[in-house]
This record gives C-alpha cells, structure tokens and sequence, in this order.
C-alpha cells in the first residue's frame, strides 16, 4: 500500500483526512478499512462517530490490526444517544419489529451527529492546511454546513453499495421520472448504458426493500449532497468495470466529474496477529479443501424461530459439513431455538458459533468452499475476494439487488430465496438443494471456479501497478495536490 511518492510525507503533514462513516456496523467496517488504506500513505485519520459504534468498529476489526496504524488514525468520539443505547442494548432483538426498530434508532441518531461533527472539523481547519472529508452517501446532512463553508475543506462522497446497486437504482429513478412506456425505456437503456451493463427488468423496489422510513432518509441525503468534489466507491473494475462506467455517465449529468474505485477495502491476504485464535478455525483445519460452507446473515437481520428450524434441518439434511454463524442473525444468546439434541446430532459435520465469528478469516481459509448469504456488499466483497460462490438469502436494503449481481450477472451464486418470496418461509428441503447444488454438484463446482477466477483478478488488481492501487494513487494526488 501506499505507493504514490510524487508527494513526500512532508508535504502530506498540513493535510488531514475526516472521516464520517454512517453508524451502522457495515458501514463502520468499510470506513475503517478505508483508513487504513488511506493511512499507508502517511496522512493522519480522523474518523468520527459515537463513542458506542467506534468501540464496536474496533472490536470487529479482522484481517489486520489496527495497532499498525495507530499512528496516523485517530478517533473523534461523541456521546451516544440514549435511545440509540438502548435499542442496541436490547438483548431480545429477535423480530423484525425490533430490527425495524433498531433501524429507525440509526437513522434518527446519526441526525443528531451535525453539530458536533460540524464543530470539530470547524475546530481542525483552523489548525490544518487543509481539510478532506471523505463522507458517506447516507451522511451528507451531517457535513453539509462545514463542506460549503470552511475555504480549507473539500468534501468526498463515499458509496457503500455495489455499482450494480447504484447504477440500477439510477436507472430505477430516471425510468421512473420521465414516466418512461417499457418499449421506450427498453431503448434508452441501450442508448445509455455501455456495454457489458446488463441491468435485468423487474428488479425489486425500493419499496419492497426499504422502510419508508429509511427511504425518506435517503431522499433528505440526496437532496443535501450537491457539494461533493467527487465520488469513491467500494468495489473494484475486474468485477464491475461497466456499470462504473454507468455511474461516470449518470454523474457527468449531475456536474460529477470525477469518481475513484478504491475496492475492496478487505485485506486480502491475512495475518494472524492474534494470540489464540477462533475456535471455528482451529475446526476448519481438521477439514477437507473446500468442503465446509459458512451460514452467517449479518448484523441488523432476523430469522424466526419456525425459520431457524427449517434451516438447522436443511442443513443437516444436506449432509454438508458447516459453521453457521447464529447471533449475528438472531440477535440473542440464550433464546436461539434450534431442535432438540441438533448439535450432538451435527457435532462431526457442523460447528455453531453463538458470538462474533471472523468472517474473513474463514472465508480465506482452503476448507471453506461456500458461503450461504443475506448478500450485504461487504459479504459479497469478502466471499469473491476469497473466491468462494455464494448461496443467496437477501433480508433488505440493497442485498436483494447484489444478490442478483451474483447470480445473474457475475453467475458464481444460487439462489436459496427470492426476493419475491421474502415473507415465505423457507423450508428444509429447499435449502438442503441450494446447499447440495454450491457444495456437491457440477454446476456447483463450476460456479466455485468463476468465484476463483473472479478472486484472483481482484487480489491481482491490489497489486503494485493493479487497477485499485492506480486508483488509490490517483485519489491522493488529487487530495493532496496543493
């Protein structure tokens, strides 16, 4: 990392970064892994947010060790909202209605970060040259008073979701808009797009993936964001190199001119800095070459009790070996409900994790051979940087439209529930078939080697010379150009 000279670090000591990741842990992991990238050039970090979800962000760090950077990222933290502590404090978080709950508590909370952020980039530039605020997309309230007011300071636009996503979702709004007839749209897609951007018709909504709520919250963002300098993204050209370029034409009509593809923001390659490690990769040793598939779903995701059951029996039915990674999905530790004598019964094929897993880790690992997903990018990213195909189960936001982009288009996935099939039940027979397919079949094992294939075009653009280390070379001469 860190390769661009043609400013020494000299010239780099009046130039601080801020960053102003939405509280949400995926969004909090890629700010953090956006740090470290940006920290291996020598300029020091300020990343920002309450003191709760920086301490989590911390805690979840896998793949690197953030006492390596300590030197150059610092950590601004301000007071937790009470009912942001006590929404996540809940222990009994197992329905939807209190992940809903959850959700709108991160949207009202990260309201509430515009004064002291504002405050404290105020207090920065006027003892910094100047200042980069590299903001999420879902935060461009939050900066928009210092962005347009500090002379010193210059605003970046981070988006967290895929190109896919974003492009689609575009193109969703432009069609929608102009009130465009299907014939007509189906032309203007093909005079627009270039080529190799394939976006399917009957894509999900917004509607039907998003809150009202939070679709409220995103329109407020968006009418707020009119003073970025440009825009980075998480995901890198080998993998989406057509719908960049989509979102490169889309942007040059809102005045957007420049845009960097810095992903992925995981490391690659990991080190084990840890003193003991995780007992499921002291398991996963003990296993076969591409032999165990990972069943984790997220942080802010639910299953039902009925739903956990059917999954457990499909597993087993699959007669695949596993790690199911289960409080991530279900939020709660004593009240998982899983049948009766299931993990004796499984206790030689399958290992079940009831805290925090490293997910990367084991989706490096030469055992781990599948990977059954809700699709959130960060996950998408991880699994196809590892080269591991993944078995598709979408909850919300923007994961039903990855998990398209992995089936559809980059086709290294199979499908263990469609979106159309969201409030259904999924039964055990069902995903023993989607398990057996990614893990025993031919067109299983030619997915995985699309995966693999996909994995090593994206390790190889992390390279010296690579496509992502271009890209971040040219994002810090542009942010260090005066």
């Amino acid at each position: 990392m860190g390769s661009f000279v043609a400013n020494s670090p000299e010239n780099h000591d009046q130039i601080a970064i801020v960053m102003v990741p939405f509280p949400a842990q995926g969004h909090l992991n890629q700010f953090l892994h956006l740090s470290r990238l940006v920290s291996s050039y020598n300029i020091p970090i300020h990343y920002v947010g309450f003191s709760t979800t920086i301490t989590q962000a911390k805690a979840r760090i896998h793949g690197w060790d953030l006492a390596t950077a300590t030197n150059y990222i610092h950590f601004q933290e301000f007071p937790t909202p009470s009912s942001f502590m006590s929404s996540t404090n809940n222990s009994d978080n197992n329905s939807s209605e209190t992940i809903s709950k959850l959700i709108a508590s991160v949207l009202d909370a990260s309201l509430t970060l515009r004064e002291p952020v504002t405050a404290f980039i105020k207090n920065l530039s006027s003892t910094t040259r100047r200042v980069v605020i590299i903001y999420d997309s879902m935060m461009a309230s939050t900066v928009r008073d210092v962005a347009v007011s500090i002379k010193n300071a210059e605003a970046y636009c981070f988006h967290a979701i895929s190109a896919f996503s974003n492009s689609s979702l575009y193109w969703d709004v432009i069609k929608n808009l102009l009130h465009l007839p299907s014939f007509i749209a189906k032309l203007a897609k093909k005079l627009l797009l270039p080529s190799g951007a394939y976006i399917p018709e009957g894509l999900p909504t917004l509607k039907s993936t998003f809150t009202p709520e939070f679709t409220d919250f995103m329109r407020l963002q968006h009418r707020c964001n009119k003073f970025s300098s440009g825009n980075l993204y998480d995901t890198c050209k080998v993998l989406e190199g057509p719908y960049l370029e989509t979102l490169a034409r889309f942007n040059r009509l809102l005045g957007i001119r420049k845009q960097w593809t810095v992903g992925p923001f995981n490391p690659v390659t990991i080190t084990d800095f840890k003193s003991t490690r995780h007992e499921c990769l002291e398991w996963l040793e003990k296993q076969a070459p591409n032999s165990v598939i990972l069943v984790s779903f997220g942080t802010t995701t639910s299953l039902s009790t009925e739903q956990i059951k059917e999954l457990a029996i499909g597993l087993e039915k699959s007669q695949q070996k596993f790690i199911w990674v289960m409080r991530d999905v279900t939020k709660g530790e004593e009240d998982i409900q899983i049948p009766n004598g299931y993990e004796e019964r499984v206790k030689e094929r399958g290992i079940i994790v009831k805290d925090w897993a490293p997910q990367l880790e084991i989706l490096a690992h030469k055992s781990t051979g599948g990977f059954m997903s809700h699709c959130g990018w960060n996950s998408c990213m991880e699994s196809i940087s590892m080269g591991v195909p993944i078995a598709t189960w979408p909850m919300q936001f923007d994961q039903p439209r990855n998990a398209i982009f992995v089936t559809d288009v980059l086709k290294i996935g199979v499908i263990v529930k469609n979106w159309e099939n969201r409030d259904d039940i999924i039964d055990s027979t069902t995903i023993k078939n989607a398990v057996e397919k990614l893990m025993a079949s031919t067109n299983g094992h030619e997915m995985r080697m699309r995966a693999i294939e996909f994995g090593k075009k994206v390790r190889e653009s992390l390279k010296n010379g690579g496509d992502h280390q271009k890209e971040m070379d040219s994002f810090i001469a542009h942010v260090t150009r005066y």
